[in-house]
């Protein structure tokens, strides 16, 4: 096998491998390759598999220039720019090379190697794929420049080299894969590539396909035309097979997924009842998401977990034993972790945050959905409550470059950040990415969700909050659905799922449970009352941190869709 001249290569083919198959992923400051949850919810879950020991290997897009830099003007104009970084520093370039074809020309496909040690000394692996090379034209290496960046044609490119040209890199390294995990349907074409490689043997296939769907936003279905599809990629199946897999009309990614896939699972219970509504006919399981436990605490919360529940980074389910933490020692790393935040706020600001009001966080990719202005429907009642209780609210996350009307929500924040200038320090920060979300998820006090219902597939900060003891204050909608037990692990806003009630009259119930609990419940509640402040804390880690975790999910994996 070549991989034997190759140290860094000696456990890829000890053993069969899970191959997790992601546009995107996150995994560290300085690697730029995600734009969001997706793609951190790849990075926490491989630092798992490694942790766990788990046969895994992920492969993904190099991503150049990255999603990119948001730049946010003083009046919440976004101005996207490249992002500038060295994959040598970080990556180490295997000498390795394999081909697709694209518009009938060759392109070259080279892997990055990226290795995670685990808790216990186990490795996972990230495969980085690149098309920058000498020998492809310049139009071809740019395939590899920007996640999510370009036309439909640029996608298809992407996702072609993904799927199709994956495949053949792991075949090349000589990995045995057991399972092929695409985590959502970018990419599909992975399974074109096994079934010629299978003689076209579709219950072959399908048996070492696993696919997870990731959203009910229509949007996040990558369709093509099938006149794009036959110039760009080269015949892999029947036109006839291929349009029975991914759709008369177009080729639909998440489609051809599904049916290639022995097992299909959505991110949550919710979400599981909601994707078999968008795709009938198909068997959908649930695997709740989670989030990397030792990743995502702060630094202070480590401590005092380490002192008080040993062995918790690898077995959060320890973490039902918060309750023992001295809520004096709670409070004090909850302090620490506030500060850290508020000082890098106010150092980047210059707007003067407190640590002693109530710091509310709301971080999101900017789109229609996720209702970043909601909380300003009723200033004049906002405004009241601030009187009568302190609060400050920091915001931040990045609108797709091609989505203007996410560009327009943030704007939208920053008009009401000047209404509200002289009654709430409010504040949105830019460039949202992995160290800002560290602090933002372990400092606040209370981090607020209140997207459309049922558009949540499953959310993940609030997961990250809650390993910090910061309380969610939630519309009933994906993971929370699960997650909460009112007044007790956090709060709910607005009516439970199987509520029937027109749009508005839901829309009515989501505002006067933001504003009457905001005023009446958490804020009294923190100012006045800390000793139920604090065990609402205990249980937001022991009953919410001891389940919502990548650990807990992998082995779900494990057990359900790899076995």
């Amino acid at each position: 096998m070549p991989t034997k001249k190759i140290p860094e290569l000696k456990n890829l083919t000890n053993e069969p491998k899970i191959a997790y198959f992601t546009m995107e992923i996150g995994l560290q400051e300085g690697i730029p390759t995600y734009s969001g949850g997706l793609g951190i919810l790849a990075g926490d879950a491989t630092k798992s598999a490694a942790d766990l020991g788990i046969p895994f290997i992920a492969v993904t897009m190099l991503n150049r220039k990255g999603y990119f830099k948001q730049e946010l003007t003083k009046t919440g104009r976004q101005i996207e720019h490249p992002v500038k970084w060295n994959p040598k520093k970080y990556l180490k370039p295997l000498p390795f090379t394999t081909e697709v074809h694209i518009h009938g020309r060759r392109v070259l496909v080279k892997p990055w190697l990226y290795t995670i040690q685990g808790a216990a000394g186990a490795k996972a692996h990230v495969l980085f794929l690149d098309t920058d090379l000498k020998e492809n034209i310049l139009k071809d290496r740019k395939i590899s420049y920007f996640l999510y960046g370009g036309d439909s044609k640029y996608r298809l490119k992407q996702e072609i080299v993904l799927g199709v040209g994956g495949v053949r890199i792991l075949k090349s390294l000589g990995v045995d894969v057991k399972k092929y995990h695409m985590n959502e349907g970018h990419a599909a074409f992975l399974t074109l590539e096994l079934l010629r490689m299978n003689n076209f043997n579709l219950e072959k296939t399908r048996k070492a396909c696993v696919f997870t769907t990731h959203t009910p936003v229509a949007a996040g279905h990558d369709q093509f035309d099938y006149e794009l599809t036959e110039e760009q990629m080269e015949p892999l199946v029947a036109p006839v097979l291929l349009r029975k897999l991914c759709g008369k009309e177009r080729l639909n990614m998440t489609k051809l997924a599904f049916s290639m896939s022995n097992y299909v699972n959505g991110v949550a219970k919710q979400h599981k009842q909601v994707s078999e509504k968008m795709f009938p006919g198909y068997e959908i399981h649930a695997i709740t998401n989670g989030v990397h436990s030792y990743t995502w605490t702060h630094p202070a919360f480590r401590k005092i977990y380490d002192k008080y529940i040993s062995g918790w980074a690898n077995e959060p389910e320890l973490f039902i034993r918060a309750p023992i933490i001295p809520n004096e020692e709670i409070w004090a790393s909850r302090d620490k972790a506030k500060k850290d935040l508020l000082d890098y706020v106010n150092r980047l600001t210059g707007v003067g945050m407190k640590k002693d009001v109530l710091t509310i966080g709301f971080a999101r990719r900017a789109t229609a959905y996720k209702r970043h202005n909601f909380i300003f429907s009723d200033l004049p009642r906002l405004k009241e409550i601030s009187k009568r209780y302190p609060l400050q609210i920091i915001f931040a996350g990045k609108a797709h470059p091609r989505d203007e009307n996410g560009k327009k929500i943030i704007q939208e924040v920053f008009k009401n950040i000047q209404k509200l200038k002289r009654d709430i320090k409010i504040v949105y920060l830019p460039n949202y990415d992995i160290e800002m979300a560290k602090k933002l998820t372990s400092g606040c006090d209370v981090w607020l969700n209140n997207p459309e219902r049922p558009m949540e597939a499953s959310g993940t900060s609030g997961m990250k909050a809650a390993h910090n003891g910061v309380l969610n204050f939630s519309v009933l909608d994906g993971w929370w659905l699960e997650g909460f037990v009112e007044a007790v692990t956090g709060w709910s806003i607005g009516p439970g799922p199987d509520e029937k009630i027109k749009p508005a009259e839901a829309i009515k119930r989501e505002l006067e449970d933001l504003y009457t609990k905001l005023e009446y419940t958490i804020l009294p509640m923190y100012y006045e009352r800390r000793d139920d402040w604090m065990e609402m804390m205990e249980n937001s880690i022991s009953k919410v941190a001891y389940y919502f975790n990548t650990h807990r999910m992998m082995r779900r994996y494990v057990l359900y869709a790899y076995l």
